[in-house]
């Protein structure tokens, strides 16, 4: 257990999966307006990436930087003849980070293309014809990647899991909760609902340390637990609003808005029900071998829902005072 606190407090900025984000926007013929967004861990401590143009691009207006919140931005003017049709763009410190980095071309008669890179393909060609499977592909990854590196929504879920019990209710409880957040994830990517991102955050981990509380009690008459649909779908508004400011981190493509945010929200379904399906066999093949092993039916978890949901608890309510401390700072 002590294994699993470590492990977990390295994780601090447990939602944050940020990708560093590069926009090149077409402002006339042969010139774009470029956008560099790089995550950074302060103003001293900026991601190694950094991206590589065609020789035959010229930068008019140089580079202007700064720094804002979680992120250092530049700017610049480029002039390539002809435009990025066929130019090669790459980005050098992928294989050393952590990280992904989404690059998005728009052009002037509105056409977008995206594109993902990653250790393993750190460049591509600007092919000059946007194809809407190509958004839907970069998304639909976006979204599986996002879940699963997002900690504390998976620790909430897992939770839920412990909760509900029986597959019904647990099938009960995680629609729910994927309906709830699905409405406020569309609702914040087009903008139409504002939230500040850091009383979010905060939030999320102290719905976990609630679940958490839950689970250690003694009770089992709560509303919670006779009704675990409901505090999912509470809940899952509130997470809804976390997978759109991750979301806001890379943009929506402007031609391709509905296809891009339907694949991300896609992508975050498949990856949740991986991670339902996951825990549910986990727990089916431990019951089966601790049957055949002792010949009967063992109550496992009654040896280690508690222990589990003090160090899920003590970990996230650590999450909630860290990440109501940043307000200040």
């Amino acid at each position: 257990m002590l294994c699993l606190i470590d492990s977990m407090q390295t994780t601090v900025h447990a939602d944050e999966y940020r990708p560093a984000y590069l926009e090149i926007t077409q402002s006339d013929t042969d010139r774009f307006d470029v956008l560099w967004k790089v995550p950074a861990r302060g103003e001293d401590k900026r991601l190694g990436l950094h991206y590589q143009f065609p020789e035959d691009v010229e930068t008019l207006v140089p580079v202007r930087t700064t720094y804002v919140g979680t992120a250092f931005i530049d700017q610049l003017t480029v002039y390539r003849q002809g435009g990025f049709a066929g130019a090669e763009i790459r980005v050098k410190g992928l294989d050393r980070a952590s990280t992904e980095v989404l690059v998005r071309i728009e052009r002037l008669d509105g056409s977008t293309e995206i594109a993902r890179l990653t250790p393993a393909s750190p460049s591509f060609v600007v092919s000059g014809v946007p194809e809407f499977h190509d958004v839907v592909k970069t998304y639909l990854v976006f979204g599986v990647e996002h879940i699963w590196q997002g900690i504390d929504h998976l620790l909430f879920v897992a939770c839920l899991i412990l909760i509900a019990g029986t597959w019904r209710r647990i099938l009960i409880t995680i629609t729910g909760f994927t309906i709830a957040h699905s409405v406020t994830l569309t609702l914040a990517a087009l903008e139409m609902v504002r939230i500040p991102v850091p009383p979010v955050e905060a939030t999320i981990a102290l719905s976990i340390v609630f679940l958490a509380r839950e689970i250690a009690s003694c009770r089992r008459d709560t509303l919670t637990w006779r009704y675990p649909v409901t505090v999912s779908a509470t809940f899952g508004l509130l997470h809804g609003f976390g997978f759109a400011s991750a979301l806001r981190e890379v943009g929506l493509p402007q031609s391709e808005i509905p296809g891009a945010l339907l694949s991300f929200n896609i992508g975050v379904e498949i990856g949740q029900v991986c991670f339902v399906g996951a825990i549910l066999i986990l727990g089916w093949l431990i019951n089966r071998s601790l049957s055949v092993v002792s010949g009967k039916t063992l109550d496992w978890l009654d040896y280690v829902e508690k222990p589990i949901a003090y160090s899920v608890g003590g970990v996230t309510a650590f999450w909630t005072i860290e990440r109501v401390w940043a307000f200040w700072i």
